[in-house]
């Protein structure tokens, strides 16, 4: 999830870095012995989905692009959550398809600083590929903007977030859709803060709604944080609803929203984006919900 402006990529590459930012009736049938009439239950979206499919496309952010897991300023798509090659992440195409078919059956199309507007493109292109899930994490960079009013509206984003999963089905009405809940940028926030030269880079114009003036606790900073955060749940709960108008759909539950991540889990170069170690925590997140039994 890049959560920068362009600007503030020129001024990191000259320091030192530039975030991180996881459906069932059974057929009813009646009771022979008590003479009911047997009838068959309306498919649900359990019913309908694979638990095992064979070839796997991601769209989003920078988050899924492996941005700054790596090196500095740098996409590692190696290392993302959703396709990555790297043994460490063990990302959810490997632990889906096993590592040699990965290679062959799995695309990335996220890009770095992408925000929902971004996605209906990228699922043209995703489609493109026919896969049989496809893995979907953004709305970050929606609320990591240069202010809390810059921010995309709840509206906005919901009908970006139709229009994505209306391209999908126009091209794939049986693709699968695996949607990771925008993660927590407040913990984040407190987090990072503790290291002095995160703190630093974040200065630059890593989401300044959350990250600006990092140390400040007076009561302003306190209604920005807590503005920007109430965003991200909302963001969150669009991305539940329209979700669940899916029968091919399935949110994590906020599992990626939840999770306590700590330093491990943040790039040593920003303190923002996942280190591989957070990576491998998504990828664990999203293997999970993608092969449970239920939504």
């Amino acid at each position: 999830m890049r959560m920068r402006n362009r600007h503030a990529r020129a001024l990191l590459a000259g320091t030192t870095a530039a975030v991180l930012g996881l459906a069932g009736c059974d057929a009813q049938g009646g009771d022979a012995a008590s003479g009911t009439r047997s009838r068959q239950a309306k498919p649900s979206p359990t019913s309908l989905w694979d638990s095992s499919p064979d070839s796997v496309a991601a769209v989003g952010d920078s988050i899924t692009r492996g941005f700054d897991a790596c090196g500095v300023l740098a996409d590692c798509p190696e290392v993302s959550w959703a396709t990555g090659s790297s043994a460490e992440v063990n990302s959810l195409a490997v632990r889906l398809l096993g590592a040699a078919k990965a290679a062959t059956h799995s695309w990335n199309h996220a890009e770095t600083g992408a925000r929902m507007a971004d996605l209906p493109a990228q699922m043209v292109r995703a489609a493109a590929e026919k896969p049989q899930l496809v893995a979907v994490m953004a709305g970050a960079n929606d609320a990591c903007r240069q202010s809390p009013a810059a921010m995309t509206s709840v509206a906005d984003f919901r009908a970006q977030f139709e229009e994505a999963l209306g391209t999908l089905r126009r091209a794939l009405p049986k693709a699968q859709v695996y949607v990771a809940s925008v993660p927590n940028l407040k913990r984040l926030w407190s987090q990072g803060r503790t290291n002095a030269l995160g703190k630093q880079v974040w200065k630059l114009g890593l989401c300044p709604s959350m990250l600006g003036d990092a140390d400040a606790l007076d009561s302003a900073a306190t209604l920005r944080r807590a503005t920007v955060q109430k965003r991200v749940e909302a963001y969150n709960t669009v991305l539940k609803e329209v979700c669940a108008k899916d029968a091919r759909c399935r949110f994590d539950g906020g599992a990626v929203y939840d999770f306590r991540f700590g330093t491990d889990q943040l790039s040593h170069w920003d303190w923002f984006h996942p280190s591989k170690d957070g990576q491998a925590r998504l990828a664990e997140m999203a293997y999970r919900k993608v092969t449970a039994k239920t939504s």
